[in-house]
């Protein structure tokens, strides 16, 4: 009986409870392993973090601390404040430079004059290790540097905040055969880029969050405006994604001889690394600063070709070029035949670059900015205001009425002869006024569009002082009331 009872307990519980098999042993002990390994990494990724914000609390300290001062002071102290928070931001780093580039487009939330330092910020930037842009190129895309180009430039041409610029000659394929070198710019990201910005942007996101709890900042919505940031961030840090943007750009505009874009180089073409066309020219830069009134022919031809291509990403492709700065624009003169009069010796060909921040509307807004755009140019404040409350799907303006009412006295005083001698677009930046200071939301897509008209006719201003983007605009759209063939039309406007 003892020894039956013995063996039916030695049948009921099994071996396995006994002896555990080697392998259940090895994976309890691998995940014990895997589970140590993630604490320690997420303690040292904390520690980071932490030490991190603590930097960035002593670097923005001054700014900070002189930000309530900066309109009790004089212009000088505002001056010096606004200065103060350039270099910061420069010192910040790539994420916290971004945001100062898109803090520039947004007037709505922002100052004027502070908006105009942020600006500035489109400047050059250190430049990385050669032996880093090899060993970048060579894992990006499988191959030893020397197997995918012919010559490579080891000094790069411009460093930004993301990446730099190398030029360089792909290997052709065809071995034995004289065929002419392909020039192409190496678009590298620069090393850590893409951690530094994911850090930051969590100490950004940990701000925005915690904005929700102090009432005063409500009407900003930082945790909506951190997310858009977010978007344009990312369309600067992936190249690939720029590459994608180029393509759109490239399709929109082939049929137009005076408007190109670099082409990608596929399948040369890695979220770190970029191989596009080189494209020779000269920054429009000499054309806006240094010969002003110089070439009337050639400043005059730019302002239109400008003005005509904005008009067709705004209103033809909705797919606009949101970062318009002269940094970004090239000018080739062509020359024409020496036989004919100097008057028709060049003719300018613009090229748009750096696409990674572009703007696309939805069809509700697309509709209500354009309306804006006409009661600007109307001079007419009650629907210019009205068009302003709905540029944004969450409107929290405390007091709509008396935004309306301000801006419709504004304009009545435009509308009278002294009034009449303020320009349309400078009429633009003191409605933007309005909207930050009545806390008027406008969604970012969109004031990243009016922005964008706003530098575009600022330089082109400089070019042709004689010629108005925004008496352009009201013509095409009161002309075609934006239904009937825009295509055509702007074609038409860029007839030779």
């Amino acid at each position: 009986m003892i020894c039956g009872s013995q063996m039916a307990y030695a049948y009921a519980v099994p071996e396995t409870d006994i002896f555990p098999p080697r392998n259940s042993i090895y994976m309890h002990a691998e995940d014990s392993h895997l589970f140590l390994t993630r604490l320690i990494i997420s303690f040292f990724e904390s520690l980071i973090l932490l030490l991190r914000a603590i930097h960035l609390s002593f670097l923005f300290a001054p700014s900070i601390v002189m930000a309530p001062f900066a309109d009790s002071f004089g212009p000088e102290f505002r001056k010096l404040w606004l200065q103060v928070v350039h270099r910061t931001l420069e010192r910040a780093g790539p994420a916290f430079i971004k945001w100062g580039q898109w803090a520039a487009t947004r007037p709505d939330l922002f100052p004027r004059d502070l908006c105009n330092e942020l600006s500035k910020l489109h400047t050059k930037a250190p430049e990385h290790s050669f032996a880093y842009t090899k060993k970048a190129v060579e894992k990006a895309f499988g191959r030893k540097i020397s197997e995918i180009f012919d010559d490579f430039e080891e000094q790069p041409v411009a460093s930004g905040s993301i990446a730099q610029v190398h030029r360089a000659s792909l290997r052709s394929r065809y071995r034995g055969r004289q065929v002419k070198p392909m020039l192409v710019a190496v678009k590298v990201r620069h090393p850590g880029v893409g951690e530094s910005i994911k850090t930051d942007f969590e100490i950004i996101n940990a701000v925005a969050r915690m904005s929700r709890f102090i009432p005063a900042l409500n009407w900003l919505r930082l945790d909506e405006s951190v997310q858009q940031f977010a978007v344009f961030m990312m369309s600067q840090v992936d190249l690939a994604r720029e590459a994608a943007h180029l393509n759109r750009f490239v399709y929109n505009f082939r049929q137009w001889k005076d408007v190109s874009f670099p082409k990608p180089v596929y399948p040369l073409v890695h979220p770190a690394v970029l191989v596009e066309t080189f494209e020779h020219g000269e920054s429009v830069s000499h054309y806006v600063d240094e010969l002003e009134g110089k070439n009337d022919r050639t400043s005059s031809a730019l302002a239109h070709i400008g003005t005509h291509a904005l008009l067709k990403m705004l209103l033809v492709d909705n797919f606009v070029h949101a970062d318009m700065h002269p940094g970004n624009i090239l000018v080739r003169v062509a020359q024409k035949n020496p036989t004919r009069k100097k008057i028709f010796k060049t003719k300018p060909h613009v090229i748009f670059l750096d696409v990674g921040m572009t703007a696309e509307l939805s069809k509700s807004d697309r509709v209500n900015l354009l309306e804006f755009f006409k009661a600007v140019a109307r001079r007419d404040g009650q629907t210019a205001a009205e068009c302003t409350l709905r540029l944004s799907k969450k409107q929290n303006c405390p007091k709509p009425e008396a935004f309306i009412k301000e801006v419709r006295e504004s304009f009545d005083f435009w509308g009278t002869p002294e009034g009449d001698l303020i320009h349309q677009t400078d009429c633009m930046q003191q409605l933007l006024e309005k909207v930050r200071r009545h806390k008027v939301n406008v969604d970012g897509n969109v004031c990243t569009v009016m922005v964008t008209v706003l530098v575009l006719e600022g330089w082109q201003r400089k070019l042709d002082p004689d010629y108005d983007v925004m008496h352009t605009l009201q013509t095409l759209l009161l002309k075609s009331d934006w239904a009937a063939s825009l295509s055509y039309t702007i074609g038409g406007l860029m007839a030779p």
